[in-house]
Formats: structure tokens, sequence, C-alpha cells
């Protein structure tokens, strides 16, 4: 195997013509041939994914973009409210795996088609649900939680095989940046049609258009085929000798492991695991900040006499504009500073992507308790600490996945996305949003009723956030402690 390496990369190192004819009379790959346009296709690939991922988490945030509607529709506790957002992401972690098993192994460009059809059809039925069939509108949510997640399960990887590492993280960012832009998009996507149509309804009816062009630029745009790539690819595509589209996968090697057998791999990876326990704590915080934010900060108002209690059939949806403006320009500001951050601070520290994480949790979890504690006295400071948590907390996103991406070996990492986001849903947004509804719903409880105590068992409840946001920043800060000795062991 060395000399067959040695004998291909020897006519680059001697400045030779590889594409020329062989000694059988048959033409060699040359290349220039990999040069003409894989660089404009891989980034029209990375265009559509984007643009996907930008309708993915649209549809995601629909519902805490015009939460007080739905409450009011269908005559909803906290507790139950709260249901809506759990159903989403259990049956969205649930899933995970089984895409990530099947993205591992079978045709990704087919897998994500089928999810984006499924998810736009199923949020389109969703927007016919009267108020008599709350039941049938919980499991239209918790369907298109399954759609989503061949997706997010799915997308990443692809691009993690269409760039060098060098470049990964650039690209991961650009793809990460429409989760908050997504995010916030659905608040104000939500909340504007809600107003401008005096029926909530029509805010389900936007994304499954978009969904459909999303589906024809996949189609026409994506290859069919997209080149997995291994230590050995890697090395040879750094010299043009090895395409990275359009060929098939390497399913003997991929069939080679089982799934439990992946799995027992990946749990003994402390990196891996310490870093997903920390991913786990942010999906606590952003799954209780995007479900009742909106919500706790109208409370707020309330209480200082600035807005008055909600008895009109279309209930007031500024502080979702407000905060889909805030969760889009702290998100997108927050991911390009992380991605930054980590691209100069690793030529001095190879730790350095663990400890922007830890950091950045720490002073998230500050800003956000602050933010509760002025939000009876003081709405604009509330506001400004919201925006700095926020921001702290999207530094995160793109250096946790490109964690993961050199922590663990290619042939496993649609199975380690998968099994991430099972465990950081499991603990952290899918019981969130219910858990904080939960307790409102007792300290309201225990009080009489009115809109100091509807306001304080709210904030009350949100401190927990708090508290879990430091814990993510001690796991990020672990997970140093392993990065180095892990990245070598996949890289091996």
């Amino acid at each position: 195997e060395h000399e067959d390496t040695s004998l291909l990369l020897q006519p680059l190192l001697e400045g030779q013509d590889y594409g020329a004819a062989a000694e059988d009379g048959t033409q060699c790959p040359s290349v220039s041939v990999s040069r003409n346009n894989p660089a404009k296709r891989d980034w029209l690939v990375v265009a559509v994914l984007c643009f996907g991922n930008l309708i993915n988490f649209i549809d995601w945030f629909i519902v805490p973009g015009i939460l007080l509607d739905i409450q009011k529709y269908f005559g909803l506790s906290d507790g139950k409210t709260g249901l809506l957002q759990t159903v989403f992401t259990l049956c969205y972690m649930l899933a995970a795996p089984i895409f990530g098993y099947l993205g591992d192994r079978y045709n990704r460009k087919i897998i994500l088609g089928a999810g984006i059809f499924f998810w736009s059809g199923v949020t389109l039925g969703s927007s016919f649900i009267t108020e008599s069939h709350y039941r049938i509108f919980v499991l239209s949510r918790g369907l298109v939680g399954i759609g989503s997640a061949s997706y997010s399960t799915i997308a990443p990887t692809i691009i993690a095989d269409l760039f060098e590492e060098g470049k990964r993280t650039t690209v991961l960012s650009i793809f990460y940046i429409f989760i908050p832009v997504g995010s916030g998009c659905g608040y104000m996507l939500a909340a504007g049609m809600a107003k401008s149509t005096g029926d909530w309804h029509w805010a389900f009816r936007v994304t499954p258009c978009m969904g459909g062009l999303a589906l024809l630029l996949l189609i026409l745009l994506v290859p069919h085929r997209i080149q997995r790539r291994t230590a050995a690819h890697r090395a040879l595509s750094i010299s043009g000798m090895v395409g990275r589209a359009d060929e098939k996968p390497d399913v003997h090697r991929t069939a080679k492991t089982t799934w439990c057998q992946d799995v027992g791999s990946l749990v003994k990876n402390c990196s891996f695991v310490c870093s997903s326990l920390g991913l786990t704590a942010m999906a606590f915080v952003t799954g209780a900040l995007g479900m009742w934010m909106p919500l706790f900060l109208y409370r707020a108002q309330v209480v200082q006499g600035l807005v008055p209690p909600c008895l009109q059939d279309s209930c007031n949806s500024s502080n979702s504009l407000i905060f889909g403006g805030i969760t889009i320009g702290t998100g997108i500001l927050g991911i390009i500073a992380g991605a930054e951050a980590a691209r100069r601070l690793r030529k001095i520290n190879n730790k350095a992507d663990p400890l922007i994480c830890a950091t950045s949790m720490f002073i998230s979890a500050l800003c956000l308790y602050i933010a509760l504690m002025v939000a009876q006295t003081n709405i604009l400071s509330t506001f400004i600490f919201i925006a700095f948590g926020e921001l702290f907390l999207s530094v995160n996103w793109a250096v946790v996945t490109d964690i993961l991406l050199y922590v663990v070996t290619p042939r496993r990492q649609s199975t380690a996305i998968a099994l991430q986001i099972l465990v950081s849903h499991l603990l952290g947004d899918a019981g969130s949003p219910y858990l904080i509804g939960l307790i409102s719903n007792a300290i309201q409880a225990r009080n009489v009723p009115s809109l100091q105590w509807s306001f304080r068992s709210m904030q009350y409840s949100f401190v927990t956030c708090a508290f879990v946001g430091a814990f993510g920043g001690a796991f990020f800060l672990l997970t140093s402690f392993y990065v180095e000795e892990d990245r070598k062991e996949a890289q091996r």
C-alpha cells in the first residue's frame, strides 16, 4: 500500500503531468479535472443546505412566536402549553439516531429530500386544526420534529465531507448562522402573519411553500452521491487526486461495524461525552428561552403597567418581533465571533475550542440571571441582558460541532451527531419548556391568582436555566482536559 501511494504522489512531487497517458494507453485522472468546478459546486451545495436549515428553524419557532394566541385559542395552562415544544423535541431526538444510522449507510440526498417534503406537508396540515382538536395539533408538532431530525442529523456531515478542516469551521459557521436567523424569522413570521391576517393559523402556511422551493433546489443542485471521506481520501484530496462528489460511498467500510459498536466507541470518547453534556445544557437553556421568553416579557410589561392584559382576539405580538430580532442579530454576531475566536486561538492553544465554549456559557448564565432579576423594574435592561445572554450562547454552535467532527472518526460522524442530538434534547430542550411550565403552575397554585404571581412564577422557574448554564460551562471545561488526546486518536 505504501509503495502504491508513493507512486501516485510521485508525479506531483516531481512536477510531472499526472494526466499523461499510461503505458497501456489509458488516460490517468488529471489533477486539473478535479479542480475545474468542485469549489463552485460545493458552495452551491452549502447554499442549498443553508436554505433548508433556515426553513427548518423557522418551523421550529413558529409556535413560540404566537404562543399567547395558541394558549388562549386552546385554553391551555402553562404546563400544557410547554408540552407543545416538548413533544416536538422528543420526536425530533428519538428520530435522530434512526436518521444517523441511515445517513451513514444510504443515500443522504434522498433522506434529506424526504424529510423536507414530510415536515412541510405536516406543517401545512396543522394550519387547519380547530380548537376542539388540541391533541391532533400536539401530534402534528411531533411529526414535524421527525422530519426536522433528518435534516439536522445529515446536513452537517455533508459539509464535513466537502471541506477540509481549515475551511470547515468557517462553512459550518455559515450553516449554523441559520439556526438563530431561522429562529428569529420564525418568531417574526408568526407574529407578523397573525397580526396582518388576524388569524394565527396563517403562520403555518408560509414555510410549506419555502420547503417546496428547498426540495426543488436540492434535486437540481445537490449531487446524487457525495463522497464520504476517510483519512486516506482527505490526504489524497489535498493533492487534488480524489474527487469529492458524484462518487459512491464506501459501503463495505461502513458496514463493518454495527450501530451498537459505533455507540460503544463513542461513549468511550471523553471529549465527545463531555462536549455533548455541555451542549445539553445549552439546549436546556435555549429551549426554555425560545419557548417562554416572549411570554415572560409580556407578563413583566403587564406588571409594570406598560401593556394591558390580553383580552382581545389577537394578542400583542410586539415582544415576539423584538425577541426575534434580538435572536437574529445576536445569533449572527455570536457565531461569527465564536468561529473567528476559535480560528485565532487554536494557533496559540490546542484546547481553545472547549475553553471558548466554557467561558461563553459562564458569561451567558450570569447575563440571564441579571435579566431575570431586573425584569420587574426595568424592561429595557432586561432586553439588554437577554441579548448578551443569547450572544454568548450563540458563540458555541459551530465550535461544538467542529469539536465533534475532529474527535470522532469520519465513518461514525452521522451516528455521533445523531447520538448527540438524542442526548442533548432528551436531557435538554425536550423537557425544559415543559419543566418551566410545571414549575410556574406549581408556584401559581401556592399563591392567590394575580398578575403579579403570574409574572413571579415564570421569573422563579427561569432561574433554573441560569444554574444549568453554569453546569454546561463546567462540562466544556472538562472537555478541555481530553480534547488533544481524542483528536489524535481520531486522526489515527
